[in-house]
């Protein structure tokens, strides 16, 4: 039986027109390239311009944390704000502009400095893009609906990547730098073409069955968080899965960067693999949450890491790449879906659902950007196979976290 007053709650939130799930649809497709600038190029083009493994930590590390500080006000922001379409619109401008100032002038000034404003930007648009789906189509249809995003989102990241990979191979940094700006007028085009008055405010925020329309939030408060036990446990699983997952794509294209000397066309390859096995999980993922296989497929998603890194560690030659990153695609694309997924699940009706996932998004990033200087040593003093191999082996911990934070909740979990 449904948790009291869930039912009601979807059912006070309207059925939006089709009109408006597919500009969220576009909006996913664009913002796969818009939200990330250079993205996974960064550091292949960088590799190129003389910059060491241990200074692209350092790049990643500062602007990951200068970023994470500001993700749990990003998440308050997101439950109070009536304007979540702006906190998508600017950012995604402002990371646009800062990304073709690195490739303009790719000096280490220009670079950290960009890239940190660039990370403090970016925070804004996980949480407002996921209070406008949920405020759009309300609880009980939220992990459908993420399942679909993330499938326009792969989708889009697969074209654009190929995109890029003409862009640079035909006309080289100028084809690339045009390519960014139009997906960013994109982006910003479809994101006005949802009606604000669409979105209902009270169900973006996860708040209580009855609240009235548009009605202005409580303060959002810490405390909420800190005695949902599953929520810490969920966690602390991502932050040890993330330490360990987040420097291997990069690693294996700086590698091959250097081999082949083709960069962008080295990482396009690289990421499209990836991409096409998390469109798969993105499709996935609405069967796995009707069927309620969340659980198993949680599980799943984690050990693709360790196997990953036995995978890579063991082979040294470039086609070693696609079961990686096959593997990285399903383990990274499934747990993207199902974690809004849980954190809405173990926190509705406590009206802090942007700030509970803002909470989890930054400890999972600790773990993603404290694992960057790590792996930079690691590769400095014993080489990249060592380094997939210590990496993929995180996984295996945050196991022992996740699955108490799977078990079955009561339907008044959150309290």
């Amino acid at each position: 039986m449904s948790a009291p007053g869930t039912l009601e709650r979807a059912a006070s939130v309207p059925a939006p027109l089709g009109g408006k799930l597919m500009a969220l649809a576009v909006l996913n497709f664009f913002l796969a390239d818009s939200r990330d600038g250079l993205g996974p190029f960064l550091d292949a083009y960088l590799t190129t311009q003389g910059w060491r493994p241990m200074d692209l930590g350092l790049l990643a590390t500062i602007g990951g944390v200068l970023g994470l500080a500001a993700g749990m006000p990003a998440g308050a922001l997101a439950d109070r704000s009536h304007h979540k379409r702006l906190m998508i619109i600017a950012p995604v401008t402002l990371i646009t502009v800062m990304s073709m100032l690195c490739i303009a002038f790719p000096g280490r000034a220009v670079v950290f400095s960009t890239q940190t404003l660039a990370a403090l930007a970016g925070v804004l648009i996980m949480p407002a893009l996921s209070g406008i789906t949920l405020g759009l189509v309300g609880p009980k249809r939220f992990g459908e609906q993420l399942g679909r995003n993330e499938a326009y989102n792969h989708g889009g990241n697969m074209v654009l990547l190929g995109a890029t990979w003409g862009a640079s191979a035909w006309f080289g940094l100028p084809g690339v730098a045009v390519l960014m700006l139009a997906t960013t007028i994109a982006t910003v085009a479809a994101t006005l073409a949802i009606d604000p008055h669409a979105i209902d405010h009270v169900a973006a925020r996860g708040g209580e069955c009855g609240g009235e329309r548009g009605e202005h939030p409580p303060a959002s408060t810490w405390r909420v968080l800190v005695h949902n036990r599953p929520l810490l446990l969920l966690s602390v699983a991502l932050l040890l899965f993330h330490f360990g997952n987040a420097p291997l794509a990069r690693l294996i294209s700086q590698q091959f960067a250097l081999q082949m000397q083709r960069p962008f066309e080295t990482t396009a390859i690289i990421t499209m693999v990836s991409q096409t096995a998390a469109l798969a999980a993105a499709v996935a993922a609405p069967f796995i949450i009707r069927r309620d296989l969340v659980r198993t497929a949680a599980v799943l998603a984690m050990l693709t890491l360790p196997l990953r890194g036995v995978i890579a560690w063991a082979f040294s030659s470039f086609g070693m790449i696609y079961p990686v990153q096959l593997l990285d695609g399903l383990g990274v694309g499934l747990l993207g879906i199902l974690t809004p997924f849980l954190v809405e699940r173990l926190t509705r009706g406590s009206g802090h659902f942007n700030l509970a996932l803002a909470a989890v998004m930054v400890v999972q990033g600790v773990g993603a950007a404290s694992s960057n200087m790590v792996a930079g040593y690691l590769v400095t003093h014993y080489g990249y196979s060592v380094t997939y191999l210590l990496h993929g082996a995180m996984a295996l911990v945050a196991l022992a976290a996740l699955l108490p934070a799977l078990r079955p909740a009561r339907p008044d979990a959150r309290r």
